[in-house]
């Protein structure tokens, strides 16, 4: 009792001093003119995301990822039942551009009957990576589905872990992103290392290219690709900023800067200011490294890639993988203006990129890889009808992993330990339980995927064509996918020898499925 007589006047002293605090103070008129009730709006300003997220929206709302999609990330990670019952719950027939996937009756795939078919397929590209310019470590990736770039520092080292141990775990590639290749990549996942425009891990003192120690890192470490990064969807020709409390001893040393200082990325590279240069680096890179080299960007003006076609068509020199990263991709921070208008979301980009390559014959001899929200099945199977070869995940990975989708990437404040540098926060990710769900999630994509290609009637998602989707414009009516982008009705394919390769792959190592044997009176 005597406790509860001290506290009262305590509280009263401080609510006061609280209300004096507030009518004095002139930056904020609410609460100037409503002390420390005002204070009530900023409260509940500052949780509005969590408001929303668990007790407003509805199931597909929210974004970047709704609440079902998030719900299906997490339920497959888990290896929990990811169905769901009593029918969709999207509004179809009055969403223009709802993708509907065409299956067949009769299809050349037959699909397994049992409960566990495609739980444990492995997916390999349909194409050679690498092959088609002879660079002497080219190699067919095992996985259609990979682990997009995000680097070391703006993920935690036990992010980074879980991610690379789930890519070993799943036999997928992880990609570093400009951040340098950390210990953290070097937990059993096979890589490609991503080549920003400050050339983390491979630079010298004065913060240039160095060859010499791009060569010494890439043969330290399972680097199986070069991925030379020109932009990305989250901020396109914008640089980086990684603030000085941020940049610690690890991460200074993994990419070759001052600990304690603000590191910046250029907006540009200074190995190459065109298209030819940049062909003529590539090719470098190539010859030296002997592994294939590719490039990211996100897709703003369409000069840039007739140029680079053109060259490519023309002098022989070429890249050997594209990768196309939409508008609505966002695993970086950046300007609101950036996120939300400047790039092509992934369908328009990667259809204007395709066709660039295909107008010239290029599009059998080049890689391409689709990045955007893909890490869900129905935008993956439309990636594939477009021509993607693979898809590489980012956010939903990090869904996989324990995000929440909370939005405080760029506070250092995750409360997941997922995209922060704060050691306490951090500390709360398991990197060896993580990495088995970050797996589990990959090879249940991957499933869905073979699922969808046999309702398609083939035996590879990279073998769904344009035929096999439709866009549904308003309720009575709807435009075939080739139509929708332009495509020529051959477009969006492998070419016939790899084609034949996969089938012949696909059915070695998953045999088709059947029925009951006919009965006597069966017809044909």
């Amino acid at each position: 009792m005597s406790w509860a007589r001290r506290a009262v006047p305590a509280a009263v002293a401080a609510v006061a001093a609280l209300a004096a605090r507030d009518l004095l103070q002139r930056d904020h008129a609410l609460r100037r003119n409503f002390p420390v009730l005002g204070r009530a709006r900023y409260l509940i300003e500052s949780i509005g995301p969590e408001l929303r997220q668990y007790i407003v929206a509805g199931n597909d709302e929210e974004r970047p990822f709704t609440r079902d999609q998030r719900r299906w990330v997490y339920a497959s990670a888990k290896q929990e039942n990811n169905y769901f019952g009593f029918g969709t719950d999207n509004d179809i027939e009055h969403t223009s551009g709802y993708p509907i996937i065409k299956h067949r009756t009769f299809g050349r795939a037959v699909p397994p009957s049992t409960p566990t078919a495609g739980h444990d397929v492995t997916l390999p590209c349909a194409k050679v990576l690498g092959a088609a310019r002879g660079r002497a470590r080219a190699f067919r990736p095992e996985s259609v589905v990979n682990i997009s770039g995000m680097s070391f520092g703006s993920l935690s080292g036990n992010a980074v872990e879980a991610l690379n141990r789930g890519a070993a775990l799943a036999g997928c590639l992880h990609n570093t992103g400009e951040g340098g290749l950390s210990p953290y990549h070097r937990n059993g996942g096979e890589l490609v290392f991503q080549l920003g425009t400050a050339y983390f891990g491979c630079r010298d003192e004065q913060g240039r290219f160095s060859l010499e120690r791009l060569k010494d890192l890439v043969a330290s470490a399972p680097v199986r690709a070069l991925e030379i990064k020109l932009s990305q969807g989250a901020k396109p020709s914008l640089g980086g900023l990684l603030p000085a409390a941020k940049v610690s001893a690890e991460i200074a040393a993994t990419r070759g800067i001052p600990a304690g200082r603000n590191c910046v990325s250029p907006s540009r590279h200074a190995e190459f200011s065109d298209c030819d240069s940049l062909l003529d680096w590539v090719e470098l890179l190539a010859a030296e490294t002997g592994l294939p080299v590719g490039i990211k960007s996100a897709v703003g003006d369409l000069g840039f890639w007739e140029e680079l076609a053109t060259l490519m068509r023309d002098t022989g020199r070429g890249v050997d993988f594209v990768t196309v990263d939409g508008g609505e991709g966002g695993t970086g921070a950046a300007p609101l203006i950036f996120s939300d208008s400047v790039s092509l979301p992934f369908q328009q980009g990667f259809s204007r990129v395709y066709r660039t390559f295909a107008e010239r014959d290029l599009h059998e001899s080049v890689v391409f890889v689709g990045a955007g929200k893909l890490g869900l099945p129905d935008n993956a199977v439309v990636a594939f009808a477009l021509g993607a070869d693979m898809v590489n995940v980012g956010r939903e990975a990090m869904l996989a992993i324990g995000c929440i989708q909370a939005q405080k990437c760029h506070t250092d404040t995750c409360p997941t330990g997922v995209a922060t540098q704060n050691a306490w926060l951090a500390r709360g990710l398991d990197p060896a339980r993580k990495s088995v769900r970050a797996a589990n999630y990959i090879r249940t994509l991957r499933r869905d995927l073979v699922k969808v290609a046999e309702a398609c009637g083939v035996e590879h998602p990279g073998l769904i064509g344009t035929d096999a989707v439709e866009i549904l414009d308003g309720r009575t009516s709807s435009i075939p996918l080739d139509r929708a982008f332009g495509y020529r009705p051959e477009w969006g394919m492998p070419s016939a020898a790899d084609r034949a390769e996969i089938v012949r792959l696909m059915t070695a190592e998953a045999p088709q499925g059947g029925s009951a044997p006919p009965s006597p009176t069966a017809v044909g």
